[in-house]
C-alpha cells in the first residue's frame, strides 16, 4: 500500500488538543504545513466522560483548518499511563518478549489482559540491558481511538506524550552530554522527563496549571471558568519577598498565588530529582526544557533557574523542523509549547526514532493486519476468476469441436453409397476405444484395490497404532514390494501386539506371506511414542473367490 503524502498528528491532553499536520521532505525530514489548537472546553479535575468533548472539538478543527482525514499518529497523556524502569541479563529474541512479558504480569496494577503494553530497550544486548516498560488500561486507550475514529481519522499508532518529547529533543538538540531535564507542564501533572545518553526516564507529578485554578477558585470564590479567565489574564511567578502591586491589587494576589503553588511543583520536582539520582544512577540536570501550556506563565523560567540552579530554556520543537511560509509565524511562536508532542509524532512516521512505543489497542492492530492481507485477497480471487475463465474456454473449445464432429457423422450416415468404408473406420475407432475403456477399468480396478488395501489396514491396526508414510517399491511378479512405517503410544501398545499385526497382515489373502517387521525404535527424542517399520508383498490381483478358504 502506497503511503499518504501527508502526517496528521494529534496530541490529546487533559484541556486542549493540537492537531498537526506535516509534510515529509526528501532527506527524511519534514515540514510543518497545518495546525490547529482547541480546548476541550471541560474541567480537566471532574469526572466528566471526555469522549462528546473530544470528537468535538477535533470536528472543529478539522472544518476549520480544513485538514482531510486519514492516517494518524496519536500522543496521549503520560499521566494514565504505568511506567516501569527494569534491567535484564543480556538475553535477546523470544526469551527477552518473556521476560517482558512476565515482568509486565508482576509490575502492572491491572490483569495483563485488560491492558496494553509495550517497552523500548536501552544498553548494549551483550552486557547489562535497560528496559522502559509501559502500560495503559485498554478500556482507556480505545475511548481515544474510537473518538478520532468517529471523525473519520484511521489511528496508526497511539504513543505517549513523555515519548514524543523524547524523540522530538533528540531531534532538535541533538545527543547532548549530562543529563537534560523537560518539565512538560499542563493543566492535570506536571510530567518531569530525563534524558541522559539513550535513556529515558519520567515521572507525572500532580502539581500543574490547575492547581494555580482552584486556589484563585478558593481565593476569589469563583467558578473554574471564572478562575481559569482571571488566570489567563493577570498570572505571572511573583518574585516574592515585599512584592506588592500597589496599582493593580488582583495582579499582586494572583502571582503570590502562582509562586506557591509553583513552589510546591518545584519540591515534588526536586523529590523526583533525588529519586532519579538515586535509584537509577542518574545524574543532576544540566539543562532544563520547559514546555506544556502552563510552561508560558510569566517568569516561569526565571522561577526554575533561581531554584534549579541549572540552565533553563524554552523548549523548541522547530529548530531543526521548518515551517511552511504559508503559517503565521508569530502564532506559530505563541503556539510553541503546545505543538512539541505533535512534532515527536510526525518524526515516528518519516524516521527511525530512539523510542519506538505503540499502545494500539489489539482489535484495531488485528483489523489493520486484516486489512494490509485484502489486496493479496483479491490477487487471489483475480487468480481464481482467470482459472474458471481458461477453464471455461477449454470446455467452449471442446464443445464446439464435438458440435462440429456430430454435424459430420450426419453428413456421411446420410451419405449411404460410402457407408461400407465408414463402416471399416468405425471399427477401427470402435477398437481403439474398446482399448481405452479396458485401460481405464484396469485403473479402476487398481483404484477400488488401494481402498482395499486402506481398508484392511484400518481393520488391523489398534487404538493407540497410527500409519504415518508408505513406500512402494518395485514390482515382483507376486505383486509389489511396500515399506508401512507407523507410530504407536508405548503405554497403550506393546511389542507383541505390533508383531501381531504384522503377523494378521502376513495371513491376510491379499498378502503374500513375506511380510517382516524390520524395525521398533523409539521416535526421535522422545519416550512414549515408538516407530515401527514393516516390508511387505501386496498382491497386485485380488485373490478369486473360489481360492478363498
Amino acid at each position: 500500500m502506497f503511503k499518504s503524502k501527508r502526517i496528521a498528528a494529534l496530541n490529546i491532553g487533559s484541556s486542549h488538543l493540537a492537531l498537526a499536520e506535516f509534510k515529509p521532505l526528501g532527506g527524511g525530514g519534514m515540514e510543518l504545513v497545518n495546525y490547529g489548537i482547541a480546548p476541550l472546553g471541560l474541567d480537566p479535575d471532574s469526572d466528566s466522560e471526555s469522549s462528546a468533548y473530544i470528537v468535538s472539538a477535533l470536528r472543529d478543527l478539522v472544518r476549520e483548518k480544513r485538514i482531510k482525514p486519514g492516517p494518524i499518529q496519536i500522543a496521549i497523556s503520560g499521566q494514565i499511563v504505568f511506567p516501569r524502569y527494569i534491567k535484564l541479563p543480556p538475553v535477546s529474541g523470544d526469551k527477552l518478549r518473556q521476560i517482558m512479558r512476565h515482568e509486565a504480569q508482576q509490575n502492572c496494577p491491572f490483569p495483563i489482559d485488560e491492558v496494553v503494553w509495550d517497552y523500548q530497550l536501552f544498553g548494549d544486548v551483550n552486557t547489562e540491558i535497560g528496559a522502559i516498560m509501559v502500560a495503559v488500561k485498554t478500556e482507556q486507550v480505545k475511548n481515544f481511538t474510537d473518538c478520532v475514529a468517529a471523525v473519520g481519522f484511521d489511528p496508526e499508532l497511539v504513543d505517549v506524550s513523555a515519548m514524543t518529547l523524547y524523540n522530538a529533543v533528540r531531534y532538535n538538540y541533538g545527543d547532548r552530554e549530562g543529563c537534560t531535564m523537560v518539565l512538560d507542564i499542563g493543566a492535570r501533572a506536571t510530567n518531569v522527563i530525563f534524558m541522559e545518553q539513550d535513556r529515558i526516564s519520567f515521572r507525572s507529578v500532580p502539581v500543574a496549571g490547575n492547581g494555580i485554578t482552584r486556589e484563585l477558585m478558593r481565593e476569589f470564590d469563583m467558578s473554574f471558568k471564572e478562575a481559569e479567565d482571571l488566570k489567563q489574564a493577570h498570572a505571572f511567578v511573583g518574585f516574592g519577598g515585599a512584592y506588592e502591586s500597589q496599582e493593580n491589587a488582583v495582579a499582586d494576589r494572583v502571582s503570590k498565588i502562582v509562586r506557591n503553588v509553583m513552589t510546591r511543583q518545584h519540591a515534588e520536582i526536586s523529590r523526583t530529582i533525588n529519586f532519579y539520582r538515586s535509584q537509577q544512577n542518574g545524574s543532576q540536570p544540566t539543562l532544563v526544557l520547559l514546555t506544556g501550556g502552563s510552561s508560558v506563565i510569566p517568569h516561569a523560567d526565571t522561577f526554575f533557574r533561581e531554584k534549579l540552579k541549572s540552565e533553563v530554556d524554552y523548549l523548541n520543537p522547530f529548530q531543526n523542523v521548518p515551517v511552511n511560509a504559508a503559517i503565521d509565524s508569530e502564532a506559530v511562536s505563541a503556539d510553541l509549547q503546545l505543538l512539541c508532542e505533535t512534532v515527536g509524532l510526525g518524526l515516528r512516521r518519516c524516521l527511525k526514532c530512539p523510542i519506538e512505543i505503540n499502545l494500539l489497542p489489539p482489535d484495531l492492530v488485528a483489523h489493520k493486519t486484516f486489512q494490509r492481507r485484502i489486496p493479496f485477497f483479491g490477487l487471489a480471487a483475480v487468480g481464481v476468476f482467470l482459472a474458471m475463465l481458461v477453464w471455461w474456454a477449454y470446455f467452449r473449445n471442446v464443445s464446439d469441436s464435438d458440435d462440429r464432429r456430430l454435424a459430420e457423422v450426419s453428413s456421411r450416415a446420410a451419405e449411404r453409397n460410402e457407408l461400407a468404408a465408414r463402416i471399416d473406420e468405425i471399427h477401427q475407432e470402435q477398437a481403439a476405444v474398446r482399448q481405452q475403456v479396458e485401460s481405464l477399468a484396469g485403473l479402476i480396478s487398481q483404484r477400488t484395490r488401494w481402498h482395499q488395501f486402506v481398508d484392511i489396514l484400518e481393520d488391523q491396526l489398534t487404538d493407540g497404532m497410527w500409519i504415518t508414510s508408505l513406500e512402494t517399491g518395485q514390482a515382483v511378479d507376486a505383486g509389489r514390494r511396500m515399506r508401512l512405517q507407523g507410530l504407536f503410544f508405548n503405554d497403550k501398545v506393546s511389542l507383541p501386539s505390533i508383531e501381531e499385526f504384522a503377523k494378521a497382515l502376513q495371513e491376510h489373502d491379499n498378502f503374500v506371506s513375506n511380510v517382516n517387521l524390520r524395525r521398533v525404535s523409539p521416535f526421535q527424542e522422545t519416550d512414549f511414542i515408538d516407530e515401527f517399520l514393516i516390508e511387505m508383498t501386496w498382491l497386485q490381483t485380488p485373490p478369486k473367490e473360489d481360492d478363498t478358504p
